[in-house]
């Protein structure tokens, strides 16, 4: 079965003719927006190309995690962790959220003192996060092999199921008040004066004051449709989902060759903890240069390759017009092949750290394309070339567990609220007005 099994969300058979805020994205990101902004009383669109979680939002590790993150990404995170552990309750459906440990090893001494120097990041936040020595580390995982100088261990992070939480949510939008649209892509934006005044679907127009662009890996070409540049490029990790197995860790576990993730029926989600694929596109040149110190500061974890995709994105229009077809509607759902082998190395190297996973069957196999920015941070922001358009994408990998929080900072930005936390770091100016763009590790 390609993909990960996703709870179904069926959408709305009507078309609403207006709207406040249209939604362009049905997966964490977009879904959280639609169910804030209906939350303050605005009539809200949520439109998806394909179906709802459909593409990263189910395929990633589910890690709801403020370990390790970027330091410009810690405040909005702990709000997220807050808005997290009232999900199901707020949604009144299960999203598998539980606050079970994420632990990050630390194979040297050097690693050791670059974890424990990141931790002061949490410095304030009541967040329970220590150092664990190589005893502590054998106490609490007895049935590891690892030899380790130690690890981070955070109990506050926590976890969730990808295949539930974007459904989750948007359904709750539902309940209250909005129009889930599923196989419904938005073709382009309609303007009057120069501002958002409605969007083209494939359906028909739908009139608006305000739009929210949620399109995750697909956000670059629908804003170059708009006359708009977003340095942004696909990044491809590979995952595996067992059978329920007895005896392993509880908490989540990232090691340089393996991550793992218990989920809600007892079985793992596996991938490899450092490697992903990044294909070679013709976008991979247009973006070069801004992207190099982040070529260069990951360039260990990165495997190139030119194959396929090169002439499939070549032949994908840059450019079209509302009154036809977009490249939209010809792939609802991106849905790559993943790479047998680097999952494979993957789960040798966990069999050797836990050999409990010796007897463990993997049931399914999938990939998922990250959208990634030259710093690795998001855009959360409103885009002042378009008066009522905004942008929330390039979550590089980080998306799903600060999704929640990052629908609450966009729903802020469309309404003028005051902000969940500082936007500064997320505005999109930050790619044209000089700024100097670094991954930020915290160490």
């Amino acid at each position: 079965m390609p993909g990960p099994y996703v709870v179904p969300v069926h959408g709305d058979a009507e078309l609403p003719k207006e709207v406040d805020v249209v939604v362009i994205g049905g997966g964490i990101i977009g879904a959280s927006t639609a169910l804030e902004l209906v939350e303050q009383g605005l009539r809200v669109a949520l439109c998806e190309k394909g179906g709802i979680g459909h593409e990263q939002s189910s395929r990633n590790w589910g890690w709801v995690r403020i370990s390790r993150r970027d330091p410009r990404e810690v405040p909005l995170m702990a709000e997220s962790l807050r808005i997290w552990a009232d999900l199901n309750r707020r949604t009144g459906r299960e999203t598998g959220f539980k606050r079970a440990g994420i632990v990050f090893t630390c194979a040297t001494d050097e690693a050791f003192a670059d974890h424990e120097r990141w931790n002061r990041n949490l410095e304030g936040y009541q967040i329970e996060s220590r150092m664990l020595s190589a005893a502590e580390f054998k106490a609490k995982f007895p049935g590891s092999e690892m030899k380790l100088a130690g690890a981070l261990y955070t109990a506050g992070d926590c976890r969730a199921e990808p295949q539930r939480a974007a459904p989750a949510i948007a359904e709750a939008a539902r309940d209250k008040g909005a129009h889930i649209l599923t196989e419904c892509a938005v073709r382009g934006l309609q303007l009057s004066g120069g501002s958002i005044s409605g969007v083209v679907t494939e359906r028909g127009e739908i009139a608006c004051k305000a739009v929210v662009l949620a399109g995750g890996a697909w956000s670059n070409l629908f804003m170059g449709n708009n006359g708009l540049d977003l340095p942004q490029l696909k990044v491809m990790n590979s995952v595996m989902r067992s059978a329920p197995l007895e005896g392993g860790p509880e908490e989540a576990i990232w090691a340089s060759g393996f991550a793992i993730r218990k989920r809600l029926d007892g079985g793992y989600t596996i991938a490899d903890g450092f490697q992903n694929m990044v294909d070679i596109v013709p976008s991979s040149f247009r973006y070069a240069k801004a992207f190099m110190p982040a070529f260069k500061h990951e360039w260990r974890s990165l495997r190139f390759r030119l194959g396929g995709r090169y002439f499939d994105e070549l032949r994908i229009p840059r450019r079209w017009s509302l009154d036809e077809a977009s490249p939209f509607e010809y792939n609802r759902v991106l849905d790559p092949v993943p790479s047998k082998a680097m999952a494979d190395a993957a789960l040798a190297r966990l069999k050797r750290a836990f050999p409990v996973f010796e007897k463990v069957e993997i049931l399914q196999r999938w990939a998922g394309m990250i959208d990634v920015t030259p710093d690795a941070i998001p855009v959360i922001d409103a885009i002042g070339a378009i008066p009522g358009f905004h942008l929330a994408t390039g979550f590089s990998g980080h998306g799903f567990g600060i999704g929640p929080a990052a629908g609450r900072l966009m729903a802020d930005i469309v309404t003028g609220r005051p902000t969940i936390v500082d936007r500064h770091d997320f505005r999109f100016s930050r790619f044209t007005d000089g700024s100097k763009l670094e991954l930020i590790s915290g160490f």
